[in-house]
């Protein structure tokens, strides 16, 4: 057996020590080896890797990275896996999606796949980039260690220039899932724990010099008539040289100690979701070049207010989880463009990505589109807000979101977190996440779903002085019964900034068992959606909504008759084809909305 053999090194150690994966869990994939990749040429690694799950962690105690492909008839020892052959399945996908007895497991799996370099130039530098993999991803290549990241949905990149050999490299993936008490999220979610590589993998060949950073944006003065650009270069480079065609735009800036920032006169048409103005743009520094399509426009908030380019705003909106009846927590374009026409098609002018960072490619087509952004990390509900590693995980996930996503004129707010006891130590968790996401990008509002003290009838969250824009979560004619109180809250906490309802709902199965009246019927749902649109038209401190949710979606905790492990508050059934009733209701009021905004105008 493996753990005897000069592998594993020592087999008491292979067998019993606990702490056999300490020296993996280094999360040196971080937001500080991120690569800036727009306009760059990736070589896919998607397709079919070997697989195997491990629910005791044998491959990280018997060394698996470390056996290299051998002949049956040539090993020394009876191997407990074989990395490179048996079972493979597809990159990116779930294993939950895959086999019913994988629907439920937990644990770390086992991806391997062939790497094969026809040939190294020593003038240029590899980046491996991983869409997302969850939750903690170790990296192995041709048996050495060489990083590992932590998070659910975030991209993170390894530099592969002097790992890599001529020909064949074999790549290792160890993806583990377990809820803990100190990850991000932690143990206990509303949503399921997919596992798995469920997003893109992808070589990039750059030069010697790799720009790393490209942060691009109208100055953070009150005018129009000036452009802010800053970033990173790793390498020799003297200058930049920045171009933006469509707005005469032909500039070079210094690098200094490998960064650079201009302030560049220019007076864009500004992007908004009735006119969403997309400008390209290039970048070219020590003989690399990285472009992007940027839009150009002001959020920020006065008072109660939410202005877009000046003017007061109201979001229109729906929730939105990444799942599929079929694919799990993998997405698609398909699967994207349905979402935003299901989303035109309501009247919304915006969308809440929840609870946790969603494909990057929704941003890039809200963009296009014309839809504003919430885009969020999965701070949610009890969090180990005293233990700084969490806080770092949290910190990390954040930034990576940010400089993922800053570009996109579509994200308006970035939210740090989502339903969370007021403590001592959760304040100053959360107030330094919002302070993390001001000083990487002051362009944009920072936000969470805050706490109301029913017995009160007031919004009663200290971390509402540090923020930007106050998201309740009611569930007034579901959860809790009274609605008028809703307008209660509003007159009790007479808020000081604008106040969103990030979430409102109730559950309708439809479909055979389901019921015709009462909870989870698809009258009760309506009437509740009814009601509520009939009180939030007398809140005027309420300056958006997002009705929570447009898809019914997966989850382990719900498990009566009519949910059977889904979440039924979808507007749209499972199937992403079936409305309810609600769903024309809450339509019907967004279009009014819509077409009284544009009569204001």
């Amino acid at each position: 057996m493996l753990e005897r053999s000069h592998l594993a090194e020592n087999a008491l150690t292979a067998l019993h020590d606990e702490d056999y994966d300490v020296p993996f869990n280094t999360q040196s994939l971080n937001h500080t080896t991120m690569i800036f990749t727009g306009g760059r040429q990736a070589r896919s690694l998607n397709g079919q890797y070997n697989f195997c799950v491990d629910l005791l962690d044998t491959g990280l105690r018997q060394k698996w990275f470390s056996m290299l492909p051998q002949p049956q008839e040539e090993k020394t020892e009876p191997w407990d896996y074989d990395p490179y052959e048996g079972e493979t399945v597809p990159v990116p996908s779930n294993w939950a999606m895959l086999k019913e007895k994988w629907y439920f497991f937990e644990g770390s799996a086992w991806y391997t796949r062939p790497l094969d370099m026809e040939k190294l130039d020593a003038e240029r530098r590899y980046f491996l980039r991983m869409g997302a993999a969850q939750y903690d991803c170790k990296i192995f290549l041709n048996g050495e260690f060489l990083g590992n990241h932590y998070g659910c949905s975030t991209p993170f990149f390894l530099e592969l220039t002097e790992h890599l050999k001529a020909g064949r490299n074999w790549l290792m993936f160890c993806v583990n899932n377990t809820r803990t008490l100190d990850r991000v999220p932690m143990r206990n979610t509303d949503w399921f724990n997919y596992g798995g590589i469920y997003r893109e993998v992808e070589l990039y060949e750059t030069p010697k010099t790799v720009i790393r950073d490209l942060f691009i944006r109208l100055s953070g003065d009150e005018g129009y008539d000036r452009i802010a650009v800053s970033g990173e270069v790793d390498g020799a480079a003297d200058n930049a040289r920045l171009t933006i065609p469509d707005l005469g735009i032909d500039q070079e800036i210094p690098v200094e100690n490998g960064t650079f920032s201009a302030q560049i006169e220019a007076s864009p048409d500004l992007w908004s979701p009735a006119s969403p103005r997309l400008y390209d743009v290039k970048l070219e520094a020590g003989g690399d070049t990285v472009t992007d399509r940027v839009g150009f426009r002001r959020i920020e908030r006065r008072g109660t207010e939410i202005l877009l380019n000046g003017k007061p705003t109201f979001l229109r909106g729906i929730s939105v989880h990444e799942d599929d009846l079929e694919n799990g927590k993998v997405t698609s374009e398909e699967d994207l463009r349905r979402r935003f026409e299901h989303a035109r098609e309501l009247g919304c002018n915006y969308l809440r990505l929840a609870h946790y960072p969603h494909h990057e490619r929704a941003a890039q087509l809200a963009d296009e589109l014309g839809f504003m952004l919430w885009e969020e990390i999965p701070v949610y509900w009890a969090i180990d807000f005293e233990n700084e590693a969490t806080f770092r995980d949290a910190q990390n996930q954040l930034l990576e979101l940010i400089k993922r996503d800053r570009n996109r004129a579509s994200v308006i707010i970035w939210s740090v977190g989502n339903e969370n006891p007021d403590t001592d130590a959760r304040l100053s968790f959360m107030r330094r996440l919002a302070e993390t996401a001001k000083e990487a990008d002051p362009t944009r509002l920072t936000s969470a779903a805050c706490l109301i003290n029913h017995a009160k009838r007031k919004i009663e969250d200290r971390l509402a002085d540090h923020i930007d824009v106050i998201g309740i979560n009611e569930y007034y004619g579901w959860y809790d019964e009274n609605i008028e109180d809703l307008e209660v809250i509003g007159r009790n906490s007479a808020p000081d900034r604008p106040v969103v309802i990030s979430e409102t709902g109730a559950d309708g199965a439809i479909g055979d068992g389901a019921p015709e009246k009462g909870f989870f019927s698809e009258s009760y749902m309506a009437d509740v959606y009814r009601e509520q649109i009939a009180m939030l038209r007398r809140l005027a401190y309420v300056k958006g909504i997002s009705p929570w949710i447009l898809y019914d979606f997966r989850i382990e905790r719900r498990q009566n008759i009519y949910q059977a492990g889904f979440n039924r508050k979808g507007l749209i059934h499972a199937d992403k084809k079936t409305r309810k009733e609600a769903f024309s209701i809450l339509a019907s009021w967004y279009h009014e909305l819509a077409a009284g905004e544009r009569e204001g105008d």
